[in-house]
């Protein structure tokens, strides 16, 4: 088992006035991966946002590497990577320019190629962004995760677009950087086969869902 890196308390979340999930709990150690599930609306994707520090929770506290770090989410930030619903990509650029340019790598260091062959985008290196399909739009967003070391992976349904190799292409990815002492938390709809995962299923958590849990009644909502 690795070092503690990542863990909330009692986190709650409140948007639009409604609960979205009260008293989460969970814990990450180094090297391992943690499946956020649960239907439609129990609060992956808000989860995901608030491990990313791009919300902050209403209630319950942060702690990166013994560190707490709910009210300062730059402690955290520089350590993670995190890929959202959209890919956001330039279409503007060409592959490499937009690997370049998330990465801060200059164009032509190696390791950007190291990147894109991984998720078989290297022979489309030079072509426009705008000539993608969704898959190779994705394939790219995902390519940013090995252009520039980062000790956690956080991926709301990375797998999205993708065709059943390119998922596999993923798998091999998210096992490597867990071998190298990296950790991913991701949710997702679809299978993606890790080894050993802990699974939370945000169900559990959800006043929408579980109709044990109190629905708070407070303007004060998850904030960005």
């Amino acid at each position: 088992m690795g070092k503690s890196l990542f863990s909330g308390e009692n986190l709650t979340c409140i948007r639009g006035g409604r609960t979205v999930f009260i008293g989460l709990n969970f814990h990450l150690n180094e090297s391992s991966a943690l499946i956020l599930e649960g239907p439609n609306g129990s609060g992956k994707s808000s989860l995901i946002r608030i491990l990313s520090g791009l919300l902050r929770p209403r209630l319950g506290s942060l702690t990166w590497q013994e560190q707490d770090a709910t009210k300062e989410p730059e402690i955290f930030q520089d350590h993670i990577h995190y890929i959202g619903h959209r890919n956001a990509i330039k279409l503007v650029l060409s592959v490499q320019e937009n690997l370049s340019y998330w990465s801060g790598l200059n164009k032509d260091d190696p390791q950007l190629d190291k990147a894109l062959d991984q998720f078989n985008m290297l022979p489309l290196k030079n072509t426009p962004a705008n000539l993608l399909s969704s898959g190779q739009s994705r394939r790219l967003a995902l390519s940013r995760l090995l252009a520039s070391k980062r000790k956690l992976w956080l991926l709301d349904e990375p797998s999205v677009g993708l065709d059943i190799a390119s998922v596999q292409l993923l798998e091999q990815a998210i096992t490597k950087h867990r071998a190298s002492g990296g950790s991913v938390i991701f949710a997702t709809h679809s299978p993606i086969k890790v080894t050993t995962p802990t699974i939370l299923n945000l169900r559990d958590y959800s006043p929408l869902y579980n109709r044990g849990l109190v629905n708070l009644d407070d303007e004060e909502e998850c904030w960005i």
